[in-house]
């Protein structure tokens, strides 16, 4: 929605109640990533070393084979690109580009700006909201360049050159945000990512809001470069396969409709990131940088590329299907985190105030009806079954598609019993009794 990520989810949508703020399905699989790099010294030092190889080998695996004719997720990729085939000074400038244009675009007016948690300095940082602004004038903006004669549907020939500049951004982004920590005042660091392991700390980010005056560089690339470029791929693959068969096949428009509602919601409601584990805890480095910048608009719209090479045949009917999947699982998804989000800012709302809790010991309550009495984390399930209905259209004939579902299960199932523990130190016995009263975590009846 992430958006799902390696999650990296993606997404302006929440965490469970019992967390107490929001994330996305992206925010969750960025937070197994920091388990993946164990505590140990050693171990740390080459997890860390070891994630900033596989991951950027994995986005130009899934690219080389979604083009692919076998189209196989598990088989090797058809060849293996030179450097010629990477850089591209052209891509290069496009890339650089369009950061320069979602920059400008965040430094507009913003419709409001809020206040993040506070920070040990007691202080709060302030942050335009003005996400969804900048999708709506890049639309805008695509508009009457596409109406010039820009050439959109030449851009899936560049993904691969592309994802490399995107890359390269992302590790120089993070070199110099490293060195930026070095000066930086002690308040101003993160608690995860000063271990005082180079490498360790390189990957997690030392600095908890690397800012220059009011440009914060995390809140910039959490939801922006990525999420929009995400919905411009989609829609440059788009306009390909109209050039190739002289329409967009239904499946396409599924897939581009869905994950454009996903995007939507996630600007919409981009307020929400500001409570996640990314703003609160995490310092920008590479983990984050790579996630946002590389990870989103490249592997996400891995079902668009899989289309265009090896398009499928979709009737009204299976059509209809799917897009009741999808419905179903954007309800349980915004019908949670919204719940959720009105119990929190105010728990006498009518909408709230008849809803059972469970009072614990650090003054917090835990909602145990409505959709958190459903399973401990609604938003999860509605994530998943939105997963399925995007890569459904492409059919069942191959795996590449269902990568997403596959690894996002994967990572939310992680990260689901790392909350139990978390939440089981942090609440006791009020934990063990929501427990009780909501024994299923994610699917009911089942897990």
């Amino acid at each position: 929605m992430g958006r799902g990520w390696v999650h990296f989810k993606i997404a302006g949508q929440e965490r469970s109640l019992s967390q107490s703020s929001a994330e996305t399905g992206l925010d969750a699989a960025r937070r197994v990533l920091r388990v993946a790099v164990s505590p140990s010294p050693s171990p740390r030092r080459w997890g860390a070393a070891a994630l900033m190889l596989l991951l950027p080998a994995t986005t130009f695996h899934l690219l080389l084979v979604a083009r692919s004719g076998p189209a196989r997720l598990l088989g090797p990729p058809p060849y293996l690109p030179g450097l010629e085939a990477l850089w591209s000074p052209r891509a290069l400038l496009l890339w650089l580009t369009w950061l320069g244009l979602q920059a400008a675009l965040y430094l507009l007016p913003a419709r409001k700006v809020a206040e993040g948690q506070e920070l040990k300095d007691r202080s709060r940082l302030r942050y335009p909201i003005n996400g969804f602004q900048a999708l709506v004038l890049t639309a805008l903006l695509v508009g009457l360049g596409m109406s010039a004669g820009l050439p959109l549907g030449a851009l899936p020939e560049m993904l691969l050159p592309l994802a490399f500049a995107a890359i390269l951004t992302a590790f120089t982004l993070s070199l110099l945000l490293f060195l930026k920590a070095l000066v930086a005042s002690p308040s101003a660091l993160a608690p995860g990512g000063n271990s005082g392991n180079p490498i360790y700390d390189f990957f997690l980010g030392r600095e908890l809001n690397p800012r220059i005056c009011s440009f914060d560089f995390k809140y910039f690339c959490e939801l922006r470069p990525g999420l929009i470029g995400w919905v411009l791929i989609n829609l440059a693959l788009m306009m390909q396969e109209a050039e190739l068969r002289g329409s967009p096949s239904l499946a396409m428009w599924l897939v581009n409709g869905f994950q454009l509602l996903y995007v939507v919601d996630a600007l919409w409601h981009e307020e929400a990131v500001l409570t996640t584990m990314d703003f609160t805890h995490d310092g920008f480095g590479f983990m984050l940088a790579f996630g946002d910048l590389a990870w989103v608009p490249f592997t996400y719209s891995l079902q668009a590329q899989f289309l265009l090479y090896h398009p499928q045949p979709l009737g009204l009917p299976m059509a209809s299907v799917i897009c009741l999947i999808n419905a179903v699982g954007y309800y349980i998804f915004r019908g949670a985190n919204s719940q959720k989000n009105t119990f929190r800012k105010n728990p006498f709302d009518p909408r709230v105030a008849d809803l059972e809790t469970i009072p614990t010991a650090t003054g917090r309550q835990l909602l145990v009806s409505g959709w958190w009495g459903m399973v401990r984390h609604p938003n999860y399930l509605g994530d998943l079954i939105m997963a399925v209905a995007w890569s459904l259209p492409c059919g069942v004939s191959h795996l590449l598609p269902y990568f997403y579902v596959l690894y996002f299960t994967l990572l939310l199932v992680h990260r689901e019993a790392r909350d139990e523990q978390l939440c089981l130190r942090k609440y006791g016995l009020a934990w063990r009794e929501y427990c009780r009263r909501v024994p299923y975590r994610i699917v009911p009846y089942v897990y």
